[in-house]
């Protein structure tokens, strides 16, 4: 039966695929598939499992002291008892021997159908058993941990074991290489099919694992427009709709599912007709976004001549290849944090973190690279134990984050001012603070750097001029631009936090995010307060949250006096498309109606499709 699943449109485009959903384990699970010569290996190592489980279970009950409960070892033979059921393990087989699952997705696909068989029965007693399945599936893919198959050799579809360490949340621990081909229509191998992901949440630091994974999209029952999780896969290009709610609890494992990432709806198992609309508009877009591809080496000029610069958002130093290949003419926010999560808590030292940054310079080419410092804290935090200054507090993002941890972690700040520092003798590099609000906190940051770069000549290494820019999320720096201006070389404003703290909404809860608002009367007025602070005093600033990625902004943005855009490599053709039809002496009529509509968003509607 086909229904449809109404969510938030997160990442533009369209997605087609089998679902794979994440069960609720508290073990990191691998997906990848595996060659028909590879079976039996797989079929094996369940086996092994089993056994291991099973002994491990045997020598629990016989090690059990006198005392110790009736129900206890009652409780060991329901364990046993599973273990040996054939809805466990010959279906499990299924998934290996029809679909070629590595043996850990086949086991975690299981658990998720009878996971949900328990959830559906009447008996509450029976409902209650659905604990003992899950304990069982557990032991077994720890000790399948235990036994990953080698590398791969030549012409095996199996990938290399999952990287180490710990992932909190939904796992989405992937093999490095995996080629799936796009759909054309139902096979009888599921091996052959695109695959989508649904889960309750992905943790943002998860979701860096798409870049390497057999998923085509993804879908969350939690999330907001602008939580970190959907700004990570709007920068990979990947179809997503978070919010969805019920979407991991309806749809079930091996649904054909339809991800519409432009209208942030889901049709699951679509009937042929629909089916055949949605690959329609996948070739649309792929002709669209080939016609636009060409735009990629033109100068980003308008109609009366504004030079209007158009920087990438990047997550990894990988990210600069497709920074350079969108026609970005440098990285106007390298998001530093994403080197810092999936380590156990273990910080990378100031070595790691300069070849980071200095592959990212090098990548460039001589085109600038602005490094934001970390921004941990909020949704997302790092795993650190021992330090409770680190625990998530009642409200985490007006807690300790941004330059309030660096703050809090004054050697491991001065340690990533020395890497960035360092790097900058490769090439132009912008440090940027983020969250800046107060002015002690300035002072301290010139301290800082200074203090890195005296520590850096006392060692006699080399390191390069920089500037140092302040990031505009919080009203209090919006308001005292023209103070904060005084001490730093640029200003960069983050329009997702900005519109967070200023209309105090929780931009990764779905149940307000309709009331986040980039229109909002006040947003509006912020921005153009900055920006014509940032003109007068003949300072550089860009917009590098979501608004300067969204095309229904560009306009009004250059009637602010905006020339410096950043965001992710994917956006960069269609906002260049809209820069080179802009005529900015023309936009003044567009700023005015704006700014003094009671809904602007109508106002620049009505607008603009006049003017076209």
């Amino acid at each position: 039966m086909s229904i449809q699943i109404f969510g938030i449109q997160v990442s533009r485009g369209v997605a087609i695929g089998r679902a794979v959903l994440v069960a609720s384990s508290r073990v990191d699970v691998a997906h990848y598939y595996i060659s028909a010569e590879a079976v039996p290996r797989e079929i094996e190592r369940l086996r092994a499992a089993r056994d291991a489980v099973a002994r491990e279970l045997q020598t629990l009950k016989a090690e059990m002291p006198p005392e110790a409960p009736h129900e206890l070892a009652a409780l060991l033979d329901v364990h046993l008892m599973l273990l040996h059921d054939e809805t466990v393990i010959a279906a499990t087989k299924h998934w290996v021997q029809e679909r070629h699952y590595n043996a850990e997705w086949a086991l975690s696909a299981q658990l998720e159908i009878l996971a949900r068989q328990f959830d559906e029965m009447e008996d509450a007693y029976l409902r209650e058993r659905k604990a003992d399945v899950e304990q069982v599936v557990e032991r077994m893919l720890r000790q399948l941990a235990g036994t990953v198959p080698p590398p791969a050799g030549a012409g095996d579809g199996a990938a290399v074991a999952p990287p180490a360490g710990p992932m909190p949340g939904a796992s989405l621990v992937v093999p490095p290489a995996v080629a799936v081909p796009a759909p054309a229509g139902p096979r009888d191998f599921a091996g052959e099919d695109p695959l989508v992901l649904v889960a309750a949440d992905v943790a943002p630091a998860d979701m860096l694992q798409f870049k390497r994974s057999v998923f085509t999209g993804f879908v969350t029952d939690v999330g907001g427009r602008t939580s970190h999780t959907a700004i990570v896969a709007r920068s990979m290009d990947i179809p997503a709709v978070v919010g969805a709610r019920e979407a991991s609890r309806l749809i079930r494992q091996d649904d054909w599912v339809v991800i519409d990432g432009d209208m942030g709806v889901l049709v699951v198992n679509p009937p042929p007709i629909v089916l055949e609309e949605y690959r329609f508009r996948q070739r649309q877009s792929e002709l669209e976004r080939a016609r636009l591809s060409r735009l990629r080496h033109t100068p980003a000029v308008t109609l009366d001549g504004a030079a209007v610069e158009l920087l990438a958002n990047i997550e990894l130093p990988g990210d600069a290849g497709a920074a350079l290949e969108a026609g970005a003419v440098g990285v106007g926010l390298f998001r530093t944090e994403f080197l810092f999560m999936n380590r156990g808590g273990a910080l990378p030292d100031e070595d790691e973190q300069f070849e980071a940054y200095r592959s990212v310079v090098q990548a460039m080419q001589g085109l600038p690279v602005t490094i934001r410092t970390v921004d941990v804290g909020a949704d997302k935090p790092l795993e650190r134990s021992g330090d409770s200054r680190h625990d998530h507090g009642l409200n985490p993002a007006l807690g300790l984050r941004a330059i309030r941890w660096s703050m809090a972690e004054p050697g491991m700040f001065r340690q990533q001012l020395r890497a960035m520092l360092r790097a900058a003798a490769d090439g132009p590099v912008r440090i940027l603070v983020p969250m800046v609000a107060h002015l002690n906190e300035i002072q301290a940051i010139r301290e800082a750097v200074a203090r890195a770069r005296q520590q850096l000549d006392d060692a006699h290494r080399a390191h390069g001029a920089v500037q140092v820019g302040a990031m505009v999320e919080v009203p209090a720096a919006a308001l005292m631009i023209d103070r904060l201006l005084g001490h730093f070389d640029f200003v960069s404003i983050g329009t997702n936090d900005l519109i967070q703290y200023t209309l105090a909404i929780d931009r990764a809860d779905e149940a307000v995010s309709h009331l986040y608002d980039p229109w909002h009367p006040a947003i509006l007025a912020l921005l153009r307060q900055v920006i014509a602070a940032a003109a007068s005093r003949g300072k550089p600033v860009s917009v590098c949250g979501e608004m300067a990625g969204d095309a229904a902004f560009t306009e009004l943005l250059l009637s602010f006096g905006l020339r410096s855009f950043s965001m992710h490599p994917s956006c960069i053709a269609e906002i260049k498309q809209r820069v080179l039809r802009a005529d900015t002496r023309q936009l003044q009529a567009l700023q005015a109606a704006v700014l003094s509509a009671d809904v602007p968003a109508e106002a620049a509607r009505a607008l603009l499709s006049g003017a076209r």
